[in-house]
């Protein structure tokens, strides 16, 4: 029987070199997103089709919506509060000063208010990254060190399981988790993607507690149970470089897709035009509200 799939439409034409982060904001129904290496914010309005630009002084890696507006971001300098509509940044605080060759990668909130974001190098050097959590009084916790590239965080419906990926690895990680504490443990292996089938990158999960994986240099995202590790769904799409996901549109059962085009030759490029553009995907699935930073 073969496998459930559909392809990606391609929503906004454009030339991220690293486009990331999605996030659907449910309350204004607009998408905000990243191009890391641009060191840009976008804010995508599916109605009008606009994209708005704003820049964030230096590469950002990911970012969380705040309960009382505007965005914390985990960028190369640290943690930061950034507001669109003043375009002010406010520095929060750098765990990683004494790194200067690392920078933030992936990032969410939890359902408490905490924005967990981890950390690699620009070399992409072995284990040299961590995760961290930046609470909402503002003080920061290490939750995982060795590292090599930080990926696809996500919570389970019941708040009692974590997922985490660490892209070289192709692993697909589970841990127990303590929704009160945030605390972490009894690390598992539920998926390990094979040679050739890309590296998984981000993350999200659907109502039915089903993870939605990004494969960076796949073509596809991937929908795995996370008790099987089985494949039980897929979206293609026309560039290899999938780069992450989320749920978005007013039943949230829209995948909005980011892409790039970091490292890929002009003929890979003439190959695949689109590399770098925003996808979507209406999929007979679900997804829920992301959670809010508390600080």
């Amino acid at each position: 029987m073969p496998l459930a799939s559909t392809d990606a439409s391609l929503e906004l034409q454009s030339n991220a070199i690293l486009g990331e982060g999605p996030v659907w904001d449910e309350r204004a129904e607009k998408l905000y997103w990243v191009d890391i290496l641009s060191h840009k914010l976008f804010i995508y309005d599916p109605v009008k089709h606009t994209n708005d630009e704003y820049d964030t002084v230096d590469h950002i890696g990911a970012f969380s919506l705040r309960e009382q507006g505007g965005l914390v971001m985990a960028t190369k300098t640290g943690f930061a509060f950034f507001d669109p509509e003043t375009r002010k940044r406010t520095h929060i605080t750098d765990p990683e000063s004494d790194i200067p060759d690392n920078r933030f990668n992936d990032g969410k909130s939890d359902s408490r208010g905490r924005f967990w974001a981890g950390t690699m190098s620009y070399e992409v050097k072995k284990e040299a990254g961590s995760l961290y959590c930046l609470n909402p009084d503002l003080s920061v916790d290490v939750k995982l060190q060795g590292v090599t590239i930080s990926n696809g965080l996500v919570w389970n419906k019941q708040l009692d399981k974590f997922y985490f990926i660490d892209t070289p690895t192709r692993k697909i990680f589970s841990f127990d988790y303590e929704d009160k504490t945030g605390g972490i443990s009894n690390r598992q292996v539920i998926k390990e993607l094979k040679e050739g089938e890309g590296y998984p990158d981000g993350m999200t999960i659907d109502t039915e507690d089903h993870l939605w994986v990004a494969l960076y240099g796949g073509s596809k995202i991937l929908r795995i149970d996370p008790i099987t590790g089985r494949t039980v769904f897929e979206i293609h799409l026309p560039v290899p470089q999938v780069t992450s996901c989320t749920f978005g549109g007013s039943q949230l059962n829209e995948l909005y897709i980011t892409t790039c085009r970091e490292n890929m030759s002009e003929q890979e490029i003439r190959k695949a035009p689109l590399s770098g553009s925003l996808f979507r995907a209406k999929v007979p699935f679900q997804g829920m509200p992301l959670f809010r930073f508390k600080g």
